[in-house]
């Protein structure tokens, strides 16, 4: 399975890592979504991850959060938990992705209930704790829930890029299309635009920092920015490691509640 960035989410990675690889022709937007979404990840990975929230006004709210990830044929455990500021400390979210195409599963546990709650389909276009990354988009979307075209191709950073236009099969998915920047060499995403359902620009979400460790190309940071809003989220990776051996015990909902 792939690797979700954001956040992936959690956050924040995989959405666009694909392993190195020699192409003779020119591959279909499907297959350049399916290479992504099955790229290496590893078998498990834990991190550091800062948020910083930033108004209109350029007003900053930081948040500090520890992640963890575990990756099996079947299915793609994400776990993550607030460490700072107070307000939202001991808050944690956990994101379930299955190979087979099902939706998703999500938890988030909010202290001041004392509770885990699952989250709703009909919740996961909300956005995530302040940040301009909705539920939804700290999950992982199955590459048949789409069609995909590649529609061109373009240098963006310096970076020689496929573009892809992905479009929703089901017609009341929150966006109606989203647009995304592959490098050619890495195969490695560095932008991707989110359209509304009236067909306008929401969204714009920009890779501004990765590098390769322990074989596996991993983003550092991302910047989304709604653009409608005039708001921005920064997500930002440290302490990676790889393969250390996670539990399976990391991922439940007596995890979540305990903390760390």
């Amino acid at each position: 399975m792939k690797t979700k960035m954001i956040l992936t989410g959690i956050i924040m990675v995989a959405l666009f890592t694909l392993p190195v690889s020699q192409v003779k022709s020119q591959p279909s937007g499907k297959q350049v979504v399916e290479r992504v979404y099955h790229s290496p990840s590893g078998d498990d990975m834990k991190s550091n991850l800062s948020m910083t929230l930033i108004n209109a006004r350029g007003e900053q709210r930081v948040r500090e959060l520890r992640q963890f990830m575990k990756t099996t044929s079947e299915v793609e455990k994400k776990i993550m938990f607030f460490l700072s500021p107070p307000d939202v400390r001991n808050t944690s979210f956990m994101n379930f992705s299955y190979a087979d195409g099902r939706d998703d599963d999500q938890w988030i546990y909010l202290p001041a209930l004392q509770r885990v709650r699952r989250i709703s389909s009909d919740s996961k276009s909300d956005y995530f704790m302040g940040s301009d990354f909705t539920y939804d988009d700290l999950g992982d979307r199955h590459p048949d829930e789409d069609r995909h075209t590649l529609t061109g191709e373009e240098t963006l950073d310096g970076h020689a890029c496929y573009i892809v236009e992905s479009r929703p099969r089901d017609s009341n998915y929150m966006y109606s299309k989203t647009v995304t920047w592959v490098m050619k060499d890495r195969y490695l995403g560095l932008k991707r635009e989110f359209y509304d359902q009236n067909g306008k620009l929401l969204k714009t979400l920009k890779v501004s920092e990765f590098e390769k460790i322990n074989g596996f190309w991993t983003i550092l940071e991302t910047e989304m920015h709604n653009n409608q809003r005039n708001h921005r989220t920064i997500m930002r990776l440290s302490n990676i490691q790889y393969n250390t051996g996670i539990s399976d015990n990391q991922f439940t909902e007596r995890s979540m509640s305990r903390g760390l």
